[in-house]
């Protein structure tokens, strides 16, 4: 008798532990949908500010005649309009040559090459 209550009292045990990790289960996948909900809240929050700022820009008067100069091809008095041609690949290349920049092909790192750069500061010089 005693060994069927200890058997009734384990399944009950592991019903119970069954539930409740179903039940953290969903409230987990319920808390990661409003996370992305609020993501995309405030995302469409962020563009509707920043078109307003620009229908604000477009309706202002400095870009009213940034665009009047562009399109009419006038100019302010005084101001001279220098247009030059675009660059060839020789000038391209001559110009890189001149600043020393080369473009740099960056390998991205494992994920333990990032976390001993963490803990070891292997970082620290690079960003000055």
């Amino acid at each position: 008798m005693n060994n069927v209550v200890i058997g009734i009292a384990i399944i009950i045990g592991a019903s119970w532990a069954w539930g409740s990790i179903g039940v953290m289960q969903r409230n987990y996948n319920l808390q990661k949908e409003l996370d992305a909900k609020n993501r995309q809240q405030t995302l469409a929050e962020l563009e509707v500010q920043n078109l307003t700022y620009q229908k604000k820009y477009y309706q202002s008067a400095e870009y009213q005649e940034l665009a009047v100069r562009e399109r009419m091809g006038s100019v302010s008095p005084g101001e001279k309009v220098l247009v030059l041609p675009p660059n060839s690949v020789a000038a391209k290349q001559a110009d890189a040559v001149v600043s020393g920049k080369k473009p740099v092909s960056v390998e991205p790192l494992s994920n333990f090459q990032q976390w001993t750069n963490f803990l070891f500061g292997a970082n620290r010089n690079k960003s000055s």
